[in-house]
């Protein structure tokens, strides 16, 4: 009797925001998240403007790419998509996903969310379909009662990119807050020193 060949399926997190800037709270999450789900990889994928922050553009996504980029070198598991930072208007995470399924037709998705968007989730686009696409997993900075069907991967971490732009606007140091390659290219381009 021969054996049926069987097809693995690799399981991706997709983990997308505005990364501006990236910083450890995100990596460590990332990490976390691989590791517990037992995920093959993570993409990150920077937004061009989140539908929920358009009235807060955020810096240059090529900046913003560039940052991630910088954070992820040497991770051979993680890895930096451009896609959304490339299309215009707002991401929306129902068109990424249908752009990664054609890319990884035998992958399994993993999309994460931070806690903040877990009430809002309904009003995203095409949710019904985005859940049938993609099992959503949250990633908790604090303390998260577990959200009703999702996991969720939590971590103590008080750090947030609007903490590091605001301390970077009142001269404050950042050091510790994000990777050293990040902090060069915000000191290189000097972002947020007027926000």
């Amino acid at each position: 009797m021969r054996a049926v060949e069987m097809i693995s399926s690799e399981k991706i997190g997709l983990f997308g925001g505005s990364f501006d800037p990236i910083h450890h709270g995100h990596l460590i999450l990332a990490r976390d998240a691989m590791e517990s789900l037992g995920l093959d990889r993570v993409i990150f994928i920077p937004a061009n403007v989140s539908p929920h922050k358009l009235e807060h553009p955020p810096s240059l996504a090529r900046l913003r790419c560039e940052m991630v980029e910088a954070a992820i070198a040497g991770e051979s598991r993680f890895s930096m998509d451009a896609c959304e930072a490339e299309r215009e208007g707002a991401s929306f995470a129902i068109d990424t996903v249908k752009l990664m399924q054609q890319r990884f037709p035998q992958a399994e998705f993993f999309y994460f969310i931070g806690e903040d968007n877990v009430h809002a989730l309904h009003t995203w686009r095409e949710i019904d379909e985005l859940k049938k696409s993609a099992s959503f997993v949250v990633l908790a900075r604090g303390d998260l009662e577990p959200a009703k069907g999702f996991p969720v991967i939590s971590r103590n971490i008080d750090i947030s990119s609007t903490d590091i732009r605001n301390r970077i606007a009142r001269g404050l140091s950042v050091r510790y807050l994000l990777p050293d390659a990040v902090y060069a290219i915000l000191d290189r381009h000097q972002l947020y020193l007027n926000d």
